[in-house]
């Protein structure tokens, strides 16, 4: 059976190792660090190319927090060169283990290649990046003529999000264009 990468989502990076006992710091990719309290197992990619058989499962034995890091435990690993070989590499959960998400938020994952369309019905381009700023996401659009322009996710800005069809509408703010 061959792994479905769609219902995987980043939730951070194993960074380094953290004292004696098997601990790792995990830098977070995900907007909420905290949100791994809650979790009980991780799959983590051994490998380089999202294979099936270079997925483990990790259950999750510790989580506590340093700076911008999460020290994690892993239940099995009690020595750190047992652990070691996996910095670098990036940790996921399953859709059904990710966080509920609230109305107008969306999976960054998700947004990626999606269509946009402008509020008069033209195709813009489709999302190629999304910039994460600190107040609201900047999504980058690849419009149809090749050029990039920069759509900042805010209510003003972007009308309409529809994920199950792959389809956003927008209103290009004066001043967005060339």
């Amino acid at each position: 059976m061959a792994l479905d990468t769609e219902q995987l989502l980043q939730v951070g990076v194993i960074s380094s190792m953290h004292g004696v006992h098997g601990e790792v710091k995990v830098f977070p990719t995900t907007s909420d660090a905290n949100r791994y309290k809650k979790l009980k197992e991780v799959l983590l990619d051994t490998g380089k190319n999202m294979r099936e058989s270079d997925i483990i499962t990790l259950k999750l034995k510790g989580v506590k927090f340093f700076k911008q890091f999460v020290i994690v435990k892993f239940e099995g690993y009690d020595n750190p060169n047992d652990i070691e070989k996996y910095k670098g590499k990036p940790i996921y959960v399953t859709r059904e283990n990710a966080v509920k998400l609230s109305k107008d938020e969306y999976f960054v994952a998700d947004l990626y290649d999606i269509e946009v369309f402008e509020d008069n019905g033209d195709k813009l381009g489709v999302i190629v990046d999304v910039i994460e700023t600190g107040s609201n996401d900047v999504y980058t659009v690849k419009c149809v003529d090749g050029k990039e322009i920069l759509l900042p996710a805010i209510k003003q800005c972007i009308l309409d999000v529809d994920i199950e069809n792959r389809k956003m509408t927008v209103h290009v703010m004066d001043g967005l264009r060339d």
